[in-house]
């Protein structure tokens, strides 16, 4: 029997017009809280079991370690982040996998260096790029391979891959950049970073350039609303699922998720001029900060999507 054409023509039609009329993304924002006495709550990270690694500072102004469960907060000291009086060492949690292994930095009392680790059933595993002046470890995915920077003598910042199963590191440098920073890592070896123009002791300064690296292909991410300062890459899911920050035309602070090939904005609505998305899990809960409208300290927040 000979097929029509146009009919062949009217369904690709229809699909094209269901697609178009997907629905958009939308987002549910709650307050992240870790004890009753923090001053301020930075949640950097969530994995797919809803479990959230951070930080925060208590009414002494002292900085932990936070991996927050439901409602059940640990919270992680390390000794090096620490002088003998308790005297902030600033430790952080950037990333955390399904084993709740949770990956850090702090700046080393005794040497001012950056020290990177990785914390899993109560004891730290260092994670230190070779002859670097500095390492921060910041992604880590379920296999236990952790991306992060390091700094060289000269005081730049590079990128950096650590396998697990081998015990090696690798530079990760984006060329023509300034500064490199790797961020997150999900189980595909998919790396989330960014680039910068200077740096400061491990701070990288804007105007930044957002980018994806799958294998060794190095792929470019235009936010749309950026402005001239730009925008940085977080964090990045299982299922390719992008989030981080830009500074808008105005120099305000917005997060933003890449998702099925769309940009959409993620600001909280208690501080929707100074949002920062920083973790992402495969059910497209996000976490992050933000500064209160007319505030100084910043919040943490959760975000489930629908």
């Amino acid at each position: 029997m000979k097929r029509s054409i146009r009919g062949i023509l009217l369904v690709l039609t229809f699909v094209a017009v269901g697609i178009a009329a997907a629905p958009p993304l939308t987002f549910t924002f709650s307050d992240v809280h870790s004890t009753k006495t923090a001053t301020e709550t930075d949640s950097y990270a969530v994995n797919n079991n809803g479990v959230i690694a951070g930080d925060y500072i208590d009414s002494a102004g002292i900085q932990h370690g936070m991996i927050l469960a439901g409602t059940k907060v640990t919270t992680v000291n390390n000794s090096s982040c620490l002088t003998a009086g308790g005297a902030v060492g600033a430790i952080a949690f950037y990333g955390i996998n399904k084993t709740n292994a949770a990956a850090g930095w702090c700046a080393n009392v005794k040497t001012g260096a950056d020290e990177g680790f990785v914390y899993a059933s109560g004891k730290f595993t260092a994670i230190i790029y070779p002859k670097a002046t500095g390492t921060q470890a910041n992604g880590i995915n379920d296999k236990g391979d952790v991306v992060g920077l390091y700094l060289d003598s000269s005081g730049n910042s590079h990128g950096f891959l650590y396998t697990h199963a081998t015990k090696k590191y690798a530079a990760i440098n984006v060329k023509g950049a300034a500064e490199t920073v790797a961020y997150g890592i999900n189980n595909l070896g998919d790396i989330a970073l960014y680039t910068g123009t200077s740096a400061s002791g491990g701070v990288v300064s804007c105007p930044c350039t957002a980018y994806v690296r799958k294998g060794t292909i190095l792929k470019k991410l235009t936010v749309p609303k950026a402005g001239t300062t730009g925008a940085v890459s977080h964090a990045i899911n299982n299922k390719g699922d992008i989030d981080g920050t830009y500074y808008d035309s105005s120099g305000n602070r917005h997060g933003w998720l890449l998702h099925a090939g769309k940009y959409y904005d993620v600001d909280d609505p208690k501080g929707p001029n100074g949002t920062r998305d920083d973790g992402i899990n495969d059910s497209l809960e996000m976490v992050g900060r933000y500064t209160p409208t007319g505030g100084s300290n910043s919040l943490g927040f959760k975000v489930t999507t629908k």
